[in-house]
């Protein structure tokens, strides 16, 4: 088999367990060292023992490249396959075409745009939204105007490649400020497909002051998605916070009204909304959006968490944006600017 392709598939394998992104990125880079490199050229370097003493190729990462290269599917990455499963999507999940909000190293991603593409195509995805961080975020690294610019030239070279196998949708994670504005400025706003509107700041303020701050980012008309509506975590490394208060009838009836989808976070640490609240949201006529929240390619995996939540809550698949086509995703993302 491929040696960069078993090296990138184990990183991603690593990456949907969660583990270290010291041990994923270890396999990342050894993936790009050896990626395009003849089969004749990378078996000569094994003989002569170039490959061991290149840097970046460490034991772990050498071993698979020696299993891959002789045909063998290396003991990591079989273990690492058992252990997920089959890894092919059912039911719901097996309806879902793209993705609304995924990050990549631009703010506090792991990967390159590049790589996160081809996360997407992994799974089986169409199309996927780049929806880094705005600037007021600063610990997650949040793109200025300027870095958004120069980020969108990117995103449009990369689309010309015909051997990319997904279409890549510019968009943002804004921050919803106190005041309930977007943090990112209105002309380049207009400039994106898709902006995921979401809270990263004073998670515990008031009911009403949090509601009065969600409303104003809703009724903006550049809002497509609710992210993370009530941002809880509920396990993981960053240990658990409790939900947000807010009056949740009058955002959904919110969402409705200006048709901006509330987002079913699909990563396993948050499982926001929670269950009562998907149920509200679906009651009060809101779309939704499964989105992985992916800052690493493996995170793509996380879909099938979110699409088993939605189809427990009985969401038919055409009111959830991500199981659209993207013409339609665009029509619809577009209709109120």
């Amino acid at each position: 088999m491929d040696a960069a392709e078993a090296l990138d598939e184990i990183a991603s394998l690593l990456e949907r367990e969660l583990a270290s992104s010291y041990k994923s990125k270890a396999y990342r880079r050894a993936a790009e060292i050896v990626r395009g490199i003849p089969s004749d050229e990378l078996a000569a370097r094994i003989a002569d023992g170039r490959l061991r003493r290149t840097p970046g190729i460490g034991d772990s990462t050498y071993t698979v490249i020696v299993d891959a290269a002789a045909g063998r599917v290396p003991d990591k990455l079989a273990t690492l396959r058992e252990e997920a499963g089959g890894g092919h999507r059912t039911g719901l999940a097996a309806t879902l075409r793209g993705d609304l909000h995924s990050h990549s190293e631009w703010s506090d991603g792991t990967t390159s745009i590049q790589a996160m593409a081809r996360g997407a195509a992994a799974v089986g995805l169409e199309w996927v939204v780049l929806s880094d961080h705005s600037p007021s975020l600063r610990v997650a690294n949040g793109l200025s105007a300027e870095r958004l610019a120069e980020q969108l030239e990117i995103v449009e070279a990369l689309n010309a490649d015909a051997d990319l196998g997904i279409r890549i949708l510019p968009g943002i994670e804004v921050d919803i400020l106190e005041d309930g504005s977007l943090d990112q400025t209105p002309e380049m706003l207009e400039r994106l497909d898709v902006v995921v509107a979401s809270v990263h700041s004073k998670l515990r303020a008031p009911e009403r002051d949090m509601t009065r701050r969600m409303l104003r980012a809703i009724a903006d008309p550049h809002t497509n998605v609710l992210g993370h509506c009530t941002g809880r975590l509920v396990k993981g490394s960053r240990g658990t916070r409790p939900q947000s208060s807010f009056d949740a009838a009058a955002v959904f009836a919110a969402c409705a009204e200006h048709d901006v989808a509330v987002e079913i976070n699909s990563r396993p640490e948050r499982e926001d909304p929670p269950d009562e609240l998907i149920a509200q949201a679906f009651a009060a006529g809101c779309r939704f959006s499964i989105d992985s929240d992916a800052h690493a390619p493996g995170h793509f995996a996380f879909l099938e968490l979110g699409a088993a939540r939605a189809e427990r809550a009985g969401i038919p698949a055409d009111r959830i944006v991500t199981t659209w086509d993207v013409d339609r995703l665009l029509e619809w993302s577009h209709r109120k600017r």
